[in-house]
């Protein structure tokens, strides 16, 4: 869960908006966007929900559980409307966006249930709100509908869906470079920023519901990312890393799929930018020009954030998904013989309807050989309007939380021994705790990875980078002395 964002703006006696973010780095995205069109209609924002007339929680729905953490912070805000101070709590993201209607009858404690499309009219909306007025929560739809699939066309649709809204003259939200405006407000001083450069999704994985609630895929264009990794190295950001639902798509909707590797040459000129990190890559979709750039050109870093989600061929079939373990392995190599030292994590779900023994044995059989940096492992659970919710042969709670216990207790070994692996090898790190003097390497990714410690008498700021020599471990951390 992602903490509440911090104080940007002076408390005064404007309207007051805090924004509560839940989920993945996509979410965090959008709540900047959100930020930025409240404050440009002259919102102040602020960091306490209970200092703020409107308290916006910007809701996961992607499992169970980050649905639960969300309906909590729902309820947790809406205690605080007897302070005298807090009078609406307003639930957007992508829990509003899939439950809608449904969301607003189980929960009445929310104020208002609103979806994507009330985004650009976001101010307008919560104006309503704490005015006494109330706002019909949406009836969820298949979004994948509003795009078309051919290429030319999804991007004429997309031009004619794209925000509109008016933007201030501050620093913070307006025009940059050659007129293209960065409608975004940092909610934080953090060096590192996700800067997403599509949304939505193509695939049908059974077990996913992303692509009903998020749409199809779009690629923003490469001049608007251009414009606003400007913006953020202008704010001090020098590590960026790319998100959306499927970061290997991007450009297929411009008809070449060589867009990003050509991008991504021109984002590593821009001044203050040091580290370059992608996100959300599909294994298949994977090609030899991507891997090439992502371990040649110079501040993108050879981290591999690949999407298994198994090892077994059949299992994977059954998640409408392509690859197995060989496959895999072969692609791990590939990438390894061009960076050694490269990063890479990965997600499985263990207990997939129907999963034997010998399936489940092959993806410990992978997870053995790969050497992953990084691996997060999850019990299958079903999630509504997808196709795994259809399927037979369901696994018992307790199966599939051995099998959960089993790998991870695994994996954790494996982690360890990776780690040991970098004994005595060269990272760079970006220091991000100046108490602990904790940062990350480049095969470190944020929030969802290991960290790397300095053991120095030097105190190193925030954002600084550290030449540094790994010379032990604390299990997944690194210990790095500086040369």
């Amino acid at each position: 869960m992602s903490t509440p964002s911090k104080t940007l703006i002076k408390s005064s006696k404007s309207r007051t908006v805090a924004l509560v973010t839940l989920g993945c780095a996509r979410n965090e995205v959008d709540s900047e966007e959100l930020a930025g069109r409240l404050a440009a209609d002259g919102w102040t924002l602020v960091d306490d929900p209970a200092l703020a007339q409107v308290a916006v929680i910007n809701t996961c729905g992607f499992i169970e559980s980050a649905k639960k953490d969300s309906v909590d912070a729902l309820l947790e805000a809406h205690s605080l409307k007897t302070n005298g101070v807090t009078q609406a709590v307003v639930a957007v993201g992508c829990m509003a966006e899939r439950y809608g209607n449904e969301l607003s009858e189980a929960l009445p404690e929310a104020d208002a249930i609103l979806g994507f499309d009330d985004y650009v009219d976001i101010s307008a909306r919560l104006q309503t709100i704490i005015g006494g007025g109330s706002i019909a929560a949406h009836t969820p739809k298949d979004r994948r509908a509003l795009l078309p699939i051919a290429p030319a066309e999804g991007q004429a649709k997309k031009l004619s869906l794209a925000p509109s809204g008016d933007l201030g003259a501050s620093g913070h939200v307006g025009q940059v470079g050659q007129g293209t405006r960065v409608l975004r407000k940092r909610l934080d001083n953090s060096p590192v920023a996700p800067l997403k450069i599509a949304s939505g999704c193509d695939r049908r994985c059974s077990f996913c519901a992303i692509p009903m609630f998020r749409g199809s895929f779009v690629s923003r264009r490469p001049v608007e990312i251009i414009e606003e990794a400007r913006w953020l190295a202008e704010s001090g950001v020098s590590e960026i890393f790319l998100v959306s639902e499927n970061t290997t798509s991007y450009g297929k909707d411009f008809q070449d799929l060589k867009v990003l590797e050509n991008m991504l040459p021109e984002l590593a000129a821009i001044d203050g930018i040091e580290r370059i990190r992608l996100s959300y890559l599909q294994p298949a979709e994977m090609r030899p020009s991507l891997i090439q750039a992502m371990t040649s050109i110079p501040k993108v870093i050879p981290y591999f954030d690949l999407s298994f989600q198994h090892a077994s061929g059949t299992v994977l079939r059954r998640m409408r998904r392509f690859g197995d373990g060989e496959k895999f392995l072969h692609l791990i190599n590939q990438i390894r013989v061009l960076a050694p030292d490269a990063g890479i994590r990965s997600n499985v779900i263990v207990g997939f309807p129907g999963e034997t023994e010998a399936e489940f044995a092959e993806l410990v059989d992978f997870i053995s050989q790969a050497r992953l940096d990084a691996i997060g492992v999850f019990g299958y659970s079903d999630e509504d309007k997808t196709e795994a919710l259809t399927l037979e042969d369901k696994l018992e709670q307790s199966v599939i939380n051995s099998r959960v216990e089993s790998l991870s207790t695994l994996v954790d070994e494996l982690l360890m021994q990776r780690a040991e692996e970098r004994i005595g090898s060269l990272v760079r790190v970006m220091i991000e705790d100046v108490e602990l003097q904790e940062g990350r390497a480049d095969h470190q990714g944020p929030e969802v990875d290991g960290s790397t410690f300095i053991k120095s008498r030097n105190k190193y700021k925030i954002g600084e980078y550290v030449e540094a020599l790994v010379s032990d471990v604390a299990g997944v951390d690194l210990i790095a002395s500086p040369i």
